[in-house]
């Protein structure tokens, strides 16, 4: 069963919209951050070499497809990179989930990025459903691996803006394969370019949100608004997908509707932050864009915050 995710996004409006009233004391309550456990289900996590092969659905530039294949990249770049902070220091707060079971089971993981494919003339047409979705990510390698399905800005997918900016859940193999009498599941995620549908949902805040104080939005660093918030769902779905593939590893809350890795973090993305203010950010001098993360070639990402369990608290990189 799919985990369709409120990202951080959608999540961060509803707070905006009954919190309005109460700002200040959001400010006070974001100095005192109040603990919260991920409860491990004893099920497994995505372990060993896993491959993120990339399905792309309707029209991106090579531009834009490098944006997302880059952060990919850079989630397993070395961690001593002269440009700090990293993806992979983002990333490092992931492994902190693998080390509380370790005692339990030997787990490791190793990212890559695998391979790509386009289908740019809209194979299932531009109105898709969740089972839709199953379908294209049985496109990619269904073994050690996830498979991530990116839909372009004129893409409409059900329950897109209105309840959802992506999702990931896990689907059995097409080839119906046992391992220990059971057939095996892979692992997928999907996320839409909101660029022209709503960006003021899924990619806040590089764009103002639909509710609440509308404040400047701050400048991409990427140039391109709809693949920032791609970016940003992709990796609060991707720490939710490797610690809680199945629906019984790391969540709180009722399994239909969980909070997971990043999305117990909403609209966190630096230190300080509270409704409708992202956090104390990085600026790139020369472009004024907002950022938090150092990739590959050069590129600067603004990744969300994640639970650490080992504090309880939302960590951020800045």
């Amino acid at each position: 069963m799919a985990n369709f995710v409120p990202t951080q996004f959608l999540l961060q409006l509803f707070f905006l919209a009954s919190l309005i009233p109460f700002i200040t004391a959001a400010r006070m309550l974001a100095q005192e951050q109040q603990p919260m456990l991920l409860q491990y289900h004893n099920g497994p996590l995505l372990s060993g070499k896993i491959s993120i092969n990339l399905i792309w659905y309707g029209k991106f530039k090579p531009s834009q497809r490098a944006i997302v294949s880059d952060f990919i990249t850079s989630l397993s770049s070395p961690k001593t990179t002269p440009h700090q902070p990293s993806v992979a220091a983002w990333w490092d707060t992931i492994e902190k989930f693998y080390l509380k079971i370790k005692s339990k089971k030997s787990t490791s993981l190793d990212l890559s990025l695998g391979t790509q494919i386009l289908d740019e003339n809209y194979s299932l047409g531009k109105s898709l459903t969740s089972q839709n979705l199953k379908q294209l990510a049985g496109k990619g390698q269904q073994r050690n691996a996830i498979n991530v399905v990116l839909t372009s800005s004129d893409v409409a997918v059900e329950g897109f803006c209105s309840s959802r900016c992506g999702t990931h859940g896990s689907s059995p193999s097409s080839k119906a394969a046992k391992v220990n009498g059971k057939i095996s599941k892979f692992a997928y995620i999907w996320v839409g370019n909101s660029e022209t549908q709503c960006p003021g949902q899924c990619a806040w805040p590089f764009h103002q949100p639909i509710y609440g104080p509308q404040s400047p939005p701050l400048v991409a660093p990427n140039n391109d608004v709809g693949m920032e918030g791609i970016v940003m769902n992709l990796a609060s779905l991707l720490a939710g997908t490797v610690t809680n593939p199945f629906g019984n590893g790391y969540y709180q809350g009722p399994a239909e509707a969980p909070l997971e890795a990043a999305s117990a973090c909403p609209g966190v993305y630096g230190k300080g932050a509270y409704p409708g203010y992202a956090g104390k950010l990085l600026e790139d001098p020369t472009t004024g864009a907002s950022y938090n993360a150092n990739g590959v070639n050069g590129r600067k990402y603004l990744l969300p915050a994640l639970l650490d369990p080992s504090t309880a608290t939302c960590s951020t990189l800045v």
